[in-house]
């Protein structure tokens, strides 16, 4: 019944988007923009004493006079209005002082905000003031390249806003604020940053910077309550590019959105008004930086997704199509192997196996003789030959190299505040970027994929956000700097391989900065349990990892060796013997669109192997666009009953791919309703079992096709919509 609701819902809201004439700002785009974006496009322009950014699905107004402020926050797909209250645009703490960036002041009532009211809003004590703005067409964040299959190469398009503030005071002559807005083609996206430049004389110190500060309508009113217990608006999603901590999932791994109380707002019902219900965007940590005369310093970047539907698959579809919006290098997915290698001549092998069978790329896998830091003249040409040698069997080739939850030295190593000493970060132990070892080392990997001209990196360990007391590292001044210079250092190695076309696998959040993709969210020691249990539990992880994530963010893992413990039963070598399961995991994953870390020393041991790996690698490449798209999740998988999922893309000629699985002993023949909104078929849809005849079949009024299917036992099968 949720379909049924959920499509119900997105016929109203493609009703109302129905507007004759030529489009202008703040105009409802008509039809689903999950099905057909084409019709949302970004404007933004001035209306009297307004600006008006627009894209037919968000509208957000700005009131220039008496003084700048954010005066209306439309989702128009809903028409819900999620601003209640006038803010500052922004707040920045310099040498010690907090200054508000523009806003109005005098509203009396800050449950909502009427039109009649602004007028009589004043000035605020703000230390900014607006003085003028440029508006220009949105650039790429970052100069990015890639050479391997991508499911988009395209760069977000859409318009920007700039708005620029001065100060009187004394204190801060020279010095301009400039608060950044950006709105995008096809999806209720707004991007929001600040950045400030220090056209003094004097270096200032940057205490903080707080890009956002939102008066959101509450999602839930309770009379008492922690703001922690509470519910916070569903109808804003937010996601910043200042995420770490390993946890391999944004919302454990954002460090600067902030749900805080408003005590301003004092017709709340919660008695004590900690209803969590104004956004502040600034990192945890206090940024702490000192910036030099002359300098500019740019704040994290806040993304704003307006959601019109309670329903999981939607929003995540949604939070899907901004990745492949604003970072279009996640769409990015080569086949690779895991290599596991002792000697140059396995690395060889294992690169004609990949030829041999389809595989696109080789990375060194942790355990093996590949090391990055080691930048001789002797080991860089050893790599550049074996480069070379994998470029013209066309198969590129990269390594793994561990960052973090290592010791380098007392000189090198973090040190603990507390304490004063080493030891006590993240992972216990950890070097500091900002050390000279951290930045000969960031310097070492650069020369190394230059001069060999390795195609993917696979960084272990990235940094994960300790601070450093340290007063002599080169790299940060001391404490109060520690995590943004850190920060600032990791971006910028991935900024750098984006721009030189190089593949980044991270195990952490930093998708916003150039990373391809993080773990999938598995357990290491459970690929010690029998490959039965595998299978499930693999299953399992793929159906949880990817309500927010595109099958090309995310990969998995297949022991082809003993890995973490285990006997026999839980690896697959010698790969002739356990061909079936061998078969099924690489159809699960590719069946899925996810790559996995195949790890071991090679791909296949006999002909049936390779004619078996062979055939699952052409496989996923007929259906590889399909396979890449969004995932509807139908059931999960339990190993009592079926379980599967169907991939969907109303723009491609097949519309959807059904994969579904039979944990039994027993062949099983089940009805499964499949669910077709998202194919963009309404009326009807051929439906064929693998490379069979298609037949036609009706779409209900629910927008689902029941569809009878039979999965062999242990087994599983295909479905192709077209």
């Amino acid at each position: 019944m949720k379909y049924l609701f959920l499509a119900l819902g997105l016929l109203s809201f493609a009703a109302r988007g129905q507007t004759a004439g030529t489009p202008s700002a703040g105009t409802p785009a008509a039809g689903d923009w999950l099905i057909k974006p084409g019709t949302a496009k970004a404007r933004i322009e001035q209306s009297g004493s307004d600006i008006v950014m627009s894209n037919g699905l968000v509208r957000r107004v700005f009131r220039l006079k008496p003084d700048l402020a954010c005066i209306e926050y439309k989702n128009l797909t809903n028409g819900q209005q999620l601003l209640r209250a006038v803010k500052p645009e922004a707040r920045v703490a310099l040498n010690g002082v907090p200054y508000n960036v523009g806003g109005l002041y005098g509203q009396k009532e800050n449950a909502y905000l009427l039109p009649q009211w602004i007028d009589q809003l004043k000035v605020s004590d703000s230390a900014f003031h607006y003085v003028d703005f440029k508006i220009v067409k949105i650039a790429p964040y970052l100069q990015w390249k890639t050479s391997m299959w991508a499911g988009s190469k395209k760069d977000a398009t859409g318009s920007e806003v700039t708005f620029r503030f001065g100060s009187s005071l004394p204190a801060l002559a020279g010095v301009d604020v400039y608060v950044h807005y950006a709105i995008f083609d096809g999806i209720p996206l707004v991007s929001k940053w600040v950045t400030i430049e220090n056209k003094s004389k004097g270096d200032l110190t940057i205490d903080q910077v707080v890009n956002e500060i939102l008066a959101v309508t509450e999602e839930e009113s309770a009379v008492v309550g922690k703001p922690e217990e509470m519910a916070k608006p569903n109808g804003l999603y937010i996601e910043n590019n200042f995420a770490f901590n390993n946890a391999m999932r944004y919302g454990l791994s954002d460090q600067a959105t902030h749900w805080k109380v408003d005590g301003s707002y004092t017709s709340q019902v919660n008695y004590n008004y900690q209803t969590p219900c104004l956004l502040e965007v600034h990192p945890k940590v206090p940024m702490g930086t000192r910036l030099k005369a002359g300098e500019k310093l740019e704040s994290i970047r806040t993304y704003e997704l307006l959601m019109d539907s309670y329903d999981r698959e939607r929003k995540g579809m949604a939070v899907r199509k901004m990745y492949r919006t604003i970072a279009p290098w996640t769409t990015v997915n080569p086949i690779f192997m895991h290599l596991v290698s002792k000697n140059d001549e396995q690395v060889r092998t294992a690169i004609d196996q990949c030829a041999a069978t389809g595989y696109e790329a080789l990375i060194l896998s942790f355990g093996s003789h590949c090391n990055m830091e080691d930048i001789s003249a002797e080991n860089l040409k050893k790599w550049k030959d074996l480069a070379d040698y994998a470029h013209s069997k066309k198969v590129m080739i990269g390594s793994y190299s561990l960052f973090s939850s290592r010791k380098i030295s007392e000189e090198d190593d973090v040190i603990n505040p507390k304490t004063g000493k080493t030891g006590g970060a993240f992972f216990e132990n950890a070097p500091c970027l900002g050390s000279k070892w951290g930045l000969a080392y960031l310097d070492k990997l650069k020369k190394f994929m230059s001069h060999t001209g390795f195609d993917i990196f696979e960084n272990d360990g990235p940094y994960p956000g300790d601070v450093c007391a340290s007063t002599s590292h080169p790299g940060h001044e001391g404490l109060a700097d520690s995590q943004w210079k850190q920060m600032a250092l990791q971006k910028g190695l991935y900024h750098w391989c984006a721009e030189n076309g190089i593949y980044v696998n991270a195990p952490d959040w930093y998708f916003l900065d150039g990373t391809n993709k993080v773990g999938l969210g598995y357990r290491e020691v459970n690929f010690s349990l029998p490959r039965e249990q595998q299978k499930i539990l693999n299953r399992q992880n793929i159906f949880d990892a990817t309500w927010n994530e595109t099958p090309s963010m995310v990969w998995g893992f297949v022991p082809l060796t003993k890995y973490q413990g285990g006997g026999p039963e839980a690896v697959l070598e010698p790969l002739s013997e356990h061909l079936d399961a061998y078969e099924q995991l690489m159809m699960q994953y590719y069946g899925a669109g996810v790559q996995a870390c195949y790890r071991g020393p090679r791909l296949y041991d006999t002909d049936e192997t390779k004619k078996t790996v062979s055939h699952v690698v052409s496989w996923y490449k007929k259906y590889r666009d399909i396979l890449n798209s969004d995932i509807i999740h139908l059931r999960r998988a339990d190993g009592r009953d079926w379980d599967g999922i169907m991939h969907v893309n109303p723009e491609l000629p097949v519309k959807g791919l059904v994969m579904l699985y039979n944990p039994t002993g027993e062949k099983m023949i089940r009805n499964v309703k499949l669910p077709v909104y998202y194919t963009g078929k309404d009326q009807s849809v051929k439906i064929r079992v693998k490379e069979g005849a298609a037949q036609s079949y009706k779409v209900g009024r629910n927008y689902e096709v029941d569809y009878k299917v039979e999965i062999p036992a242990e087994g599983y099968t295909w479905l192709v919509v077209e």
